[in-house]
């Protein structure tokens, strides 16, 4: 396994980037299914294959956390899917909570070291990637993803079939003649006790993925920020949520994410953009249904929205339905007023560019920045023919006449920075 097996894995699409992970594994160890739990935006759970028995779920890989060190590789027999199986698991310490990687094996017998190092040394690198990309909202993978829906939509449906199950196989103790009614009754209690505790766990690890309080988000921001100016001479002042702003709630984890990465451009704006800085005011706090922060600076007052939008303020905020607004007043500084939805709104724009596939959108993106046919040729390594091909299928799927209106569409809906 090279470095350049690794630089594909991590850039390939969000949504295949599993597979080729698999691709990449799989000549070192042989598996027929793989599972991830993970600290990806896009889907934090996912599963690739089947494994032998039942559909595996995100409470079976949770399972296993137990079995393997914050950081390292465990590999042995144990229970997936309801069915005892040959497992190698991963695990990567570059989140605060450790990522997994489940590699269900062909065969039982045990692997090197010189084998387990590299197959690890890759998943902390896609690990890393995916924590790059949750950090900074990449404005492309809230537009693709819609931040954790997908996730939320397995999991949900996760939870029905484990409800679904749980009532059959009550009717099949209540249907059985052959039991007495105490027999029954209490067989009964004990199926709807074990469920209702699954049912629970499997909702904390969904909460866990996609969610966090809003005081603890800040304060991950408020690490970063003093990172930011480090060396600068500027104060941060910090407004930290109590439990009336809205501490204590949780919100979605990509609103925190992405109005974190804005307030880290505002900073960035204020201090690269004007002078003589030497203090900033920072506070966030929930109101209603919305995670409102500010972002005030003692400067000239000379910043203007145009500072936020080269660093792609708009671009984050657009698919989460948020906004900021720049109130600049000569001599006597600047705020910046940011407003992220905690949830999508009540009548949403539809994405237009849900309707194309994963290497339309690369084209797509590549087309926004102004690159000719044969540039983009060259940097997604494809004919120029081809690329003429998937610039034609973009313009008909869109319907749109033109590539700049393509590519107006695409810094609108944030496919321009991928």
């Amino acid at each position: 396994m090279d470095l350049r097996t690794a630089v594909e894995v991590i850039q390939a699409p969000l949504g295949e980037t599993l597979q080729r992970l698999s691709a990449a594994l799989d000549e070192t160890i042989p598996h027929r299914a793989v599972a991830e739990l993970s600290n990806c935006t896009f889907a934090p759970f996912k599963v690739r294959g089947q494994a032998p028995g039942a559909q595996i779920t995100i409470a079976d890989v949770a399972a296993l956390r137990s079995l393997v060190p914050r950081r390292g590789a465990w590999q042995g027999r144990a229970v997936l899917a309801g069915v005892e199986l040959p497992l190698v698991v991963l695990a990567s310490d570059v989140p605060e909570q450790s990522s997994l990687l489940v590699l269900v094996r062909t065969e039982d017998t045990p692997l090197p070291e010189e084998v387990l190092a590299p197959a690890h040394s890759l998943w902390d690198l896609v690990t890393a990637h995916a924590e790059g990309l949750r950090n900074e909202a990449i404005p492309a993978t809230l537009a693709v993803s819609r931040a954790a829906a997908a996730a939320r939509a397995m999991t949900l449906s996760d939870l029905g079939d484990a409800y679904g199950t749980a009532l059959t196989a009550l009717l099949v103790v209540l249907r059985d003649r052959t039991v007495d009614d105490a027999s029954a009754r209490s067989r009964a209690v004990d199926l709807a006790v074990t469920a209702l505790v699954d049912l629970r766990s499997r909702a904390d690890i969904e909460r866990a993925l996609t969610e966090e309080r809003a005081g603890t988000a800040f304060g991950r921001l408020a690490d970063s920020l003093q990172r930011v100016l480090r060396g600068r001479g500027v104060r941060l002042d910090l407004g930290t949520p109590g439990a009336e702003e809205g501490a204590d709630r949780l919100i979605p984890a990509e609103v925190a994410s992405t109005a974190s990465a804005v307030i880290r451009s505002a900073v960035h704006a204020m201090l690269d953009d004007q002078r003589d800085v030497s203090r900033v005011h920072v506070t966030w706090r929930v109101v209603g249904t919305a995670l409102r922060a500010t972002v005030r600076d003692d400067g000239p007052g000379t910043l203007t929205c145009g500072s936020l939008d080269r660093r792609h303020a708009a671009e984050r905020l657009g698919p989460l339905g948020g906004k900021a607004e720049v109130d600049a007043v000569p001599g006597w500084g600047t705020t910046v007023a940011i407003e992220v939805p905690l949830g999508p709104p009540e009548n949403p724009r539809e994405d237009p560019l849900t309707v194309l596939g994963a290497r339309e959108l690369e084209v797509l993106g590549q087309l926004a920045r102004g690159r000719r046919n044969r540039e983009i040729a060259g940097d997604l390594h494809i004919s120029e023919s081809t690329v003429k091909f998937h610039v034609a299928k973009i313009l008909e799927k869109l319907g749109v006449g033109s590539r700049g209106e393509a590519a107006a569409l695409a810094h609108e809906w944030g496919a321009a920075a991928r």
